[in-house]
């Protein structure tokens, strides 16, 4: 019983923190790519729970969404019907991200910039293109200094929503951001997916963007009443100690259904076990210091 009454006790803690606004602002804006080449791994999830405790913590985040399914705009209650003006109209036509983000219903600090099916085209429309590889750093960068002109608040967190695979959408995120958070569940298969990711950065990292590093591994779905779970993560903190973080994400059914009401879990049902585990987690990303960052006047 003891147990049960400390776990409440430290959830009702973790709460009223980010209730309060008691998360550190970063020196810097940190970009941040969530990604992970396999899919249903809670990536998305991850992406925009973390974004929206973040957001009621007191700090300016932008989700973007880099993926052509959309499911991080849904997740955020923001419209992406054929038609919408996103992501794809940034990288391939050129349109400012100022006249793309939308601002949540949540709150006033939470943006996203949503994505269409338009976005799954853009492999073949950049196949050509000048930089293709660069293209949502460098509007992003103007993004960022076209808000300190305006006075407008510093953002604070620029989450990229990646899809799962390693085309030219992800390779932008990669360019863009300084930081990658890959979410990873606790299965054999998944080590060998985070092996081949971790690879596929560094080569990024190498050719485009020396800062860029795999700076957070999240453990999603995890069941620590398994010894597959157990044994997956004590494998990953051996190779990643730095990495991995502490808090992991359990299986949770609220987790799964808070999409279908349009809204992340932390929003939807924030008493209940998921939503106090990503409360936890953006905590602990808020306080893992910020080793690569992207300031606004960076080329």
């Amino acid at each position: 019983m003891s147990s049960i009454f400390d776990q409440l006790q430290a959830d009702h803690k973790i709460l009223s923190e980010v209730a309060e606004g008691d998360f550190p602002r970063p020196t810097q804006t940190r970009v941040i790519a969530v990604a992970n080449q396999k899919g249903g791994v809670g990536k998305t999830t991850t992406a925009v729970n973390v974004a929206a405790v973040l957001a009621q913590g007191g700090l300016e985040v932008l989700v973007i969404d880099a993926d052509s399914q959309g499911n991080a705009s849904t997740a955020l209650g923001v419209g992406h019907r054929d038609g919408t003006i996103s992501i794809y109209d940034v990288l391939v036509e050129g349109t400012p991200i100022r006249d793309v983000a939308v601002q949540t219903r949540f709150t006033p600090n939470l943006w996203c910039v949503p994505a269409t099916i338009d976005v799954a085209a853009v492999e073949i429309e950049l196949i050509d293109a000048e930089r293709r590889e660069s293209r949502m750093r460098m509007a992003l960068r103007e993004y960022l200094l076209g808000r300190r002109e305006q006075g407008l608040p510093r953002l604070d967190y620029v989450l990229i929503d990646c899809p799962p695979s390693l085309g030219i959408m992800t390779i932008n995120a990669f360019v863009a951001a300084g930081e990658v958070l890959i979410p990873m569940q606790a299965e054999y298969y998944a080590l060998e997916g985070l092996a081949l990711l971790t690879r596929s950065i560094n080569r990024i990292a190498e050719i485009h963007n020396p800062v860029l590093g795999v700076s957070m591994i999240a453990l999603t779905m995890f069941d620590k009443r398994t010894m597959l779970s157990r044994d997956v993560e004590a494998e990953v903190r051996n190779y990643f100690p730095e990495a991995t973080m502490e808090t992991r994400i359990p299986r949770s059914v609220r987790v799964a259904e808070a999409p279908s009401y349009g809204s992340p879990v932390v929003f939807w049902d924030p008493r209940s076990t998921g939503s106090v585990a990503y409360a936890k987690l953006a905590q602990e990303i808020a306080m893992h210091g910020v080793a690569h960052t992207m300031t606004e006047g960076e080329t």
